[in-house]
């Protein structure tokens, strides 16, 4: 399968975008005070661990598109 120029580059750019976003919410998730992530006696809640659940994921997958993305540019610049 061929990708285009601006399909890699999308792509590329989906994976970039999605470790900047979930490391900061990962930052802002440990850092909560409003008592959602954390009980009173500071132990995590479901809140925390289903969010941090989704930020793993949302790493796996940029990983995965990015690296698709990556592989599409790359292969762009050979036959260019």
């Amino acid at each position: 399968m061929k990708l285009s120029r601006p399909v890699s580059w999308f792509l590329l750019a989906f994976g970039v975008w999605s470790w900047v976003i979930w490391i900061t919410f990962v930052k802002n998730l440990v850092k909560d005070g409003s008592g959602l992530a954390f009980d009173d006696a500071g132990d995590p809640t479901g809140y925390f661990w289903v969010h941090l659940l989704l930020a793993v994921v949302s790493f796996v997958l940029g990983t995965v598109v990015g690296g698709i993305g990556l592989r599409g540019v790359r292969a762009l610049r050979r036959t260019s």
